[in-house]
């Protein structure tokens, strides 16, 4: 299959903003019948109907919509092409970032002025939301890359380690004083508090204990993020595994106590994921290690 042209692309994206024929070669300064032949061979390379026509009217097919953020994103890389050989400062490039809420609030949105400042022409977006959600947002081309400690088997992507991420498994004094929790026989008792049904959190205690045992729990409550199950924990509505650096500070107060102490728990990574191939893979590595010598809060 051959490469799509930087024609065709430059053509789709015109189409996608003028949205007929006459409007796009204008704004292109080409012919119409100049577009037309870019856009088909664009089709024909991708093996894709990309735009439908109707008379001088031109709209983006389903096809069109999903390939149009990457058009885009080549068109602005062909715009700095230009721009770097013709001298002066740094070009300016943006970045749009995924990661949960929690961690982009006490962690990544502080640093934004010292990352700025390390690299003016570098503009960084934050995009909030659950792993796989961003997953499918980064796979559609609507952000470039997401900082997530979920576990991928996926060849497709790029990666680079943050932080080393600990966890502990938790409850408030007073819920444990009535109803102690000492292993899976008292989990009846309790309620577990988990980010969702697959119970990804209560995983690294069950992968820690390296067994099969099931914690027969009263009741699962689904939080959907770790500061709502902070919340519960702390409320005495339930028990839950998170991480210990968003639950330190309620550990050193008093405020929450740890469970099973005895027991160390699986260790995570946050990382940095992108998809392989990316045009701005190389910043993506750079950013990465400028992520790293930011003290994780």
């Amino acid at each position: 299959m051959s490469l799509p042209s930087s024609q065709g692309l430059v053509a789709l994206a015109a189409v996608a903003d003028h949205t007929d024929l006459p409007a796009a070669a204008s704004a292109l300064g080409l012919r119409e019948g100049q577009v037309h032949e870019d856009i088909l061979a664009l089709e024909d390379a991708l093996g894709a109907r990309l735009v439908n026509a109707s008379g001088r009217t031109l709209t983006l097919t389903s096809a069109g919509q999903r390939l149009l953020p990457q058009a885009r994103r080549t068109v602005g890389e062909l715009r700095r092409c230009q721009q770097l050989l013709a001298g002066g400062a740094p070009q300016t490039f943006d970045l749009t970032i995924g990661t949960r809420f929690e961690l982009g609030l006490s962690w990544l949105v502080p640093s934004l002025d010292s990352l700025r400042a390390a690299r003016p022409e570098r503009n960084i977006h934050v995009v909030f939301g659950s792993s796989d959600e961003l997953l499918g947002r980064m796979d559609r081309g609507e952000i470039d890359a997401l900082i997530s400690s979920t576990r991928h088997e996926r060849s497709d992507l790029g990666a680079e380690p943050l932080h080393s991420e600990s966890y502990v498994f938790v409850g408030s004094p007073q819920l444990l004083q009535e109803k102690p929790l000492r292993g899976a026989e008292d989990a009846p008792a309790h309620v577990l508090v988990d980010t969702n049904g697959r119970l990804p959190l209560f995983r690294y205690l069950l992968e820690a204990l390296e067994s099969d045992e099931v914690w027969p729990f009263g009741r699962v409550e689904r939080m959907g993020t770790i500061a709502a199950i902070r919340h519960r924990v702390l409320s005495g509505a339930g028990v839950a595994v998170l991480p210990r650096y968003f639950v330190q500070a309620d550990l050193d107060q008093g405020r929450m106590r740890m469970l099973m102490s005895w027991l160390q728990l699986r260790e995570d990574s946050f990382r940095l994921l992108w998809r392989a191939g990316h045009l701005h893979g190389a910043e993506l590595r750079q950013l990465a290690r400028e992520l790293r010598a930011v003290e994780l809060r």
